[in-house]
């Protein structure tokens, strides 16, 4: 498994925008194969970006999702925020999951 981050620099003046595209995106990721999960985080200090969170199967199906009709028409679509929302480029960044834990929730009867 692969999770890629892309740390997204907002001006906070449009922060309210930029959450709001996302909150309304076109999905087209969710159903691509090998996608597993997208989380969007907020950062918590004036000056730190967002970051797109998502969870491949490999490596091969993020590169097909980034070389597909499916990505090129969720980043064209109407409503992108003009340049001035950005304070820097995004950065891309791809890891391999080594270890993956989640809290178990016991059911207490």
């Amino acid at each position: 498994m692969v999770a890629v981050a892309n740390r997204i620099f907002v001006n906070p003046e449009y922060a309210e925008a930029f959450e709001e595209r996302f909150r309304n995106r076109a999905h087209l990721v969710d159903g691509m194969p090998g996608f597993i999960s997208n989380k969007v985080l907020r950062p918590t200090k004036s000056g730190h970006p967002y970051i797109v969170l998502t969870f491949w199967e490999s490596r091969k199906h993020f590169k097909n999702w980034v070389n597909s009709e499916e990505f090129q028409k969720g980043h064209a679509r109407s409503g992108s925020l003009p340049k001035e929302a950005f304070m820097d480029s995004s950065q891309l960044e791809i890891h391999e999951v080594f270890l993956d834990t989640e809290r178990e929730t016991a059911e207490v009867v």
